[in-house]
Protein backbone atom coordinates (compact mmCIF):
# COMPACT_ATOMS: atom_id res chain seq x y z
CA UNK A 1 0.00 0.00 0.00
CA UNK A 2 1.29 3.46 -0.88
CA UNK A 3 1.61 5.96 1.97
CA UNK A 4 -1.01 8.60 2.58
CA UNK A 5 -3.76 9.31 5.04
CA UNK A 6 -7.00 7.47 5.46
CA UNK A 7 -6.06 3.79 5.77
CA UNK A 8 -4.86 1.56 8.58
CA UNK A 9 -1.23 0.64 7.96
CA UNK A 10 0.84 -1.93 9.81
CA UNK A 11 3.08 0.00 12.22
CA UNK A 12 6.26 -1.62 10.83
CA UNK A 13 5.28 -0.59 7.29
CA UNK A 14 4.47 2.96 8.37
CA UNK A 15 7.80 3.21 10.22
CA UNK A 16 9.63 2.00 7.10
CA UNK A 17 7.89 4.68 4.99
CA UNK A 18 8.71 7.37 7.55
CA UNK A 19 12.35 6.31 7.83
CA UNK A 20 12.67 6.33 4.02
CA UNK A 21 11.13 9.81 3.90
CA UNK A 22 13.50 11.03 6.61
CA UNK A 23 16.54 9.58 4.86
CA UNK A 24 15.73 10.65 1.30
CA UNK A 25 13.81 13.91 1.74
CA UNK A 26 14.40 15.42 5.18
CA UNK A 27 18.09 14.49 5.50
CA UNK A 28 18.87 13.67 1.86
CA UNK A 29 17.71 17.09 0.65
CA UNK A 30 19.03 18.74 3.85
CA UNK A 31 15.58 20.16 4.66
CA UNK A 32 16.27 19.95 8.39
CA UNK A 33 19.88 20.49 9.43
CA UNK A 34 19.06 19.11 12.91
CA UNK A 35 17.74 15.71 11.72
CA UNK A 36 20.90 13.99 10.47
CA UNK A 37 22.33 12.98 13.89
CA UNK A 38 19.00 11.41 14.92
CA UNK A 39 18.41 9.41 11.74
CA UNK A 40 18.33 5.76 12.79
CA UNK A 41 19.11 6.58 16.43
CA UNK A 42 17.24 4.84 19.24
CA UNK A 43 16.30 8.18 20.76
CA UNK A 44 14.24 9.07 17.66
CA UNK A 45 10.78 7.77 18.56
CA UNK A 46 8.38 6.99 15.74
CA UNK A 47 4.91 6.15 17.05
CA UNK A 48 2.02 5.05 14.85
CA UNK A 49 -1.61 5.73 15.79
CA UNK A 50 -4.04 3.83 13.56
CA UNK A 51 -7.11 5.25 15.30
CA UNK A 52 -9.49 7.57 13.49
CA UNK A 53 -11.86 8.75 16.22
CA UNK A 54 -11.03 12.33 17.28
CA UNK A 55 -11.05 11.42 20.98
CA UNK A 56 -8.61 8.56 20.33
CA UNK A 57 -6.35 10.93 18.36
CA UNK A 58 -6.30 13.39 21.28
CA UNK A 59 -5.55 10.53 23.68
CA UNK A 60 -2.68 9.33 21.48
CA UNK A 61 -1.23 12.84 21.36
CA UNK A 62 -1.54 13.33 25.13
CA UNK A 63 0.01 9.91 25.79
CA UNK A 64 3.00 10.80 23.59
CA UNK A 65 3.27 14.28 25.09
CA UNK A 66 3.31 12.75 28.58
CA UNK A 67 5.91 10.14 27.64
CA UNK A 68 8.01 12.80 25.91
CA UNK A 69 8.05 15.20 28.85
CA UNK A 70 8.74 12.38 31.36
CA UNK A 71 11.67 11.01 29.31
CA UNK A 72 15.17 12.38 29.26
CA UNK A 73 16.64 13.60 25.99
CA UNK A 74 18.95 10.58 26.07
CA UNK A 75 15.90 8.30 26.09
CA UNK A 76 13.66 10.19 23.64
CA UNK A 77 15.22 13.16 21.89
CA UNK A 78 12.31 13.75 19.52
CA UNK A 79 9.05 12.03 18.57
CA UNK A 80 7.21 11.64 15.29
CA UNK A 81 3.58 10.71 15.92
CA UNK A 82 1.96 9.49 12.69
CA UNK A 83 -1.74 9.05 11.92
CA UNK A 84 -2.08 6.83 8.81
CA UNK A 85 -5.82 6.15 9.30
CA UNK A 86 -6.93 9.70 10.09
CA UNK A 87 -6.67 13.37 9.22
CA UNK A 88 -6.61 12.80 5.47
CA UNK A 89 -8.13 16.22 4.89
CA UNK A 90 -5.41 18.86 5.31
CA UNK A 91 -7.78 21.42 6.88
CA UNK A 92 -8.91 18.84 9.46
CA UNK A 93 -5.25 18.13 10.18
CA UNK A 94 -4.53 21.85 10.72
CA UNK A 95 -7.49 22.04 13.13
CA UNK A 96 -6.07 19.05 15.02
CA UNK A 97 -2.61 20.67 15.20
CA UNK A 98 -4.24 23.78 16.68
CA UNK A 99 -6.03 21.60 19.23
CA UNK A 100 -2.77 19.84 20.12
CA UNK A 101 -1.02 23.18 20.55
CA UNK A 102 -3.79 24.26 22.95
CA UNK A 103 -3.40 20.99 24.89
CA UNK A 104 0.36 21.56 25.08
CA UNK A 105 -0.24 25.06 26.52
CA UNK A 106 -2.82 23.73 29.01
CA UNK A 107 -0.26 21.13 30.13
CA UNK A 108 2.18 23.94 30.91
CA UNK A 109 4.67 22.75 28.27
CA UNK A 110 4.78 25.83 26.04
CA UNK A 111 8.44 26.80 25.77
CA UNK A 112 9.45 23.25 26.69
CA UNK A 113 7.99 21.28 23.77
CA UNK A 114 7.51 22.56 20.24
CA UNK A 115 5.24 21.00 17.63
CA UNK A 116 6.06 20.80 13.93
CA UNK A 117 3.57 19.67 11.30
CA UNK A 118 3.90 17.39 8.27
CA UNK A 119 1.17 16.05 5.97
CA UNK A 120 0.97 14.27 2.59
CA UNK A 121 -0.98 17.24 1.19
CA UNK A 122 0.82 20.01 3.05
CA UNK A 123 0.27 23.38 1.45
CA UNK A 124 1.55 26.69 2.72
CA UNK A 125 -1.09 29.42 2.84
CA UNK A 126 -0.79 31.88 -0.01
CA UNK A 127 1.47 29.65 -2.10
CA UNK A 128 0.42 28.27 -5.50
CA UNK A 129 -0.77 24.66 -5.41
CA UNK A 130 2.08 23.63 -7.72
CA UNK A 131 4.80 25.21 -5.57
CA UNK A 132 7.71 22.82 -4.94
CA UNK A 133 8.16 24.47 -1.53
CA UNK A 134 5.25 22.44 -0.12
CA UNK A 135 7.52 19.37 -0.16
CA UNK A 136 9.48 20.80 2.78
CA UNK A 137 6.53 19.79 4.98
CA UNK A 138 5.11 16.86 3.01
CA UNK A 139 5.32 13.45 4.62
CA UNK A 140 4.01 9.96 3.92
CA UNK A 141 1.32 10.33 6.63
CA UNK A 142 -0.08 13.13 8.80
CA UNK A 143 2.63 13.59 11.44
CA UNK A 144 3.05 15.70 14.54
CA UNK A 145 6.70 16.20 15.42
CA UNK A 146 7.44 16.81 19.11
CA UNK A 147 10.72 18.66 19.63
CA UNK A 148 12.54 19.69 22.78
CA UNK A 149 12.96 23.47 22.90
CA UNK A 150 16.22 23.22 24.88
CA UNK A 151 17.66 20.84 22.28
CA UNK A 152 16.76 23.29 19.49
CA UNK A 153 18.30 26.13 21.47
CA UNK A 154 21.59 24.21 21.76
CA UNK A 155 21.62 23.40 18.04
CA UNK A 156 20.86 27.01 17.15
CA UNK A 157 23.67 28.18 19.43
CA UNK A 158 26.04 26.37 17.06
CA UNK A 159 25.29 28.99 14.43
CA UNK A 160 22.21 27.70 12.58
CA UNK A 161 19.76 30.47 11.68
CA UNK A 162 16.18 29.18 12.06
CA UNK A 163 14.79 31.93 9.83
CA UNK A 164 17.15 30.97 7.03
CA UNK A 165 16.14 27.27 6.91
CA UNK A 166 12.69 27.70 5.27
CA UNK A 167 14.03 30.17 2.69
CA UNK A 168 16.93 27.83 1.82
CA UNK A 169 14.51 24.89 1.59
CA UNK A 170 12.17 26.70 -0.78
CA UNK A 171 15.07 27.76 -3.01
CA UNK A 172 16.50 24.20 -3.08
CA UNK A 173 13.10 22.62 -3.81
CA UNK A 174 12.33 25.14 -6.55
CA UNK A 175 15.69 24.34 -8.13
CA UNK A 176 14.80 20.62 -8.12
CA UNK A 177 11.35 21.41 -9.55
CA UNK A 178 7.90 19.96 -9.02
CA UNK A 179 8.12 17.21 -11.65
CA UNK A 180 11.38 15.87 -10.26
CA UNK A 181 10.10 16.02 -6.67
CA UNK A 182 6.96 14.12 -7.69
CA UNK A 183 9.11 11.54 -9.48
CA UNK A 184 11.34 11.10 -6.41
CA UNK A 185 8.29 10.79 -4.16
CA UNK A 186 6.74 8.09 -6.37
CA UNK A 187 10.07 6.28 -6.59
CA UNK A 188 10.59 6.46 -2.84
CA UNK A 189 7.27 4.78 -2.18
CA UNK A 190 7.09 2.73 -5.42
CA UNK A 191 3.90 4.44 -6.57
CA UNK A 192 2.86 4.27 -10.23
CA UNK A 193 2.66 7.57 -12.08
CA UNK A 194 -0.81 9.17 -12.06
CA UNK A 195 -2.14 10.33 -15.42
Amino acid sequence: MAPGAGAIVAPATARTHIQAWLAEFVVGLNLCPFARPLLGADKLRIEICNDSNPEQLRTAFLRELDLFQRSSEGEVATTLLAFPAALENFEDYLDFIDECQALLVMAGLEGVVQLASFHPRYQFAGEPVASPGHYSNRSPYPIIHLLREDMLTRVLADGADPDEVPLRNIAALEEIGMQELQRRWRELFHQPKRN
